[in-house]
């Protein structure tokens, strides 16, 4: 179980949560504070009202830390100009039984394998960020932002992998792309003002009603598909 009780700071109010088994979307407005979230939650900023399995994440290191949870940023950021993609998910291969090349196929970027991850397209470095999280194979796995800067083709793909539960385990999806949160049919916790606004089921959150109250006629259901009202 992952649960975070009482969490108040400067952006975030009197957060509560808790996810036993289960998957996750985050959504909500820039600036509302879900990436806040996503790094109280795996311990980047320390907190005492976080626990994952009783364990609370800033109090503990190494293979212990690593096995119950796992970060994933929206951007690539590597300080060695010379690391390969192929020595980039080494560091990364923890948990999975999945080989490096089985993951490059999976992601459908196997081109990539002996390129330096400094020559890497937005798109290339993505697919490295989700191969990184498929190696690492941690309990929870936060993506923020997943399918940015994604083709059609590559967005549709990610998303198959992010449904399929043999793949990860508990998955939280940060992500502004309605129509994948609404295909993924996981949780929704939409935070407003660094408060949580609503907190149940897919099929309750992406209601007419919800998504008038949510985002006022930006968005609409279109087809079985939600998308910008422009």
């Amino acid at each position: 179980m992952l649960k975070i009780n009482n969490y108040d700071s400067l952006i975030l109010r009197n957060i509560s949560f808790e996810l036993q088994n289960k998957n996750l979307i985050i959504l909500g407005s820039n600036g509302a504070g879900k990436t806040t979230l996503a790094k109280v939650l795996c311990g980047i900023i320390p907190s005492l009202n976080v626990f994952i399995e009783e364990k609370n994440p800033s109090g503990i290191y190494g293979d212990e830390r690593a096995k119950l949870i796992n970060y994933i940023p929206p951007k690539l950021e590597v300080y060695d100009d010379f690391m390969s993609v192929e020595e980039f998910l080494e560091i990364n291969k923890l948990y999975s039984y999945k080989s490096i090349d089985e993951v490059l196929r999976l992601v459908n970027c196997e081109y990539i394998k002996n390129k330096k991850c400094k020559n890497l397209s937005s798109g290339e470095s993505q697919l490295l960020l989700l191969s990184s999280a498929i190696l690492h194979n941690a309990k929870y796995t936060i993506f923020d932002e997943p399918t940015s800067n994604l083709d059609p083709q590559k967005i549709k793909n990610s998303f198959h992998i992010l449904q399929d539960e043999d793949i990860l385990q508990n998955k939280i999806i940060i992500t502004h792309n309605l129509n994948l949160a609404y295909k993924l049919g996981f949780d929704i916790l939409f935070i407003k003002d660094g408060r949580i606004a609503f907190n149940d089921s897919s099929e309750q959150f992406f209601s007419d009603a919800n998504l008038q109250l949510f985002f006022s006629d930006s968005v609409k259901k279109h087809d079985d598909n939600i998308v910008v009202n422009l």
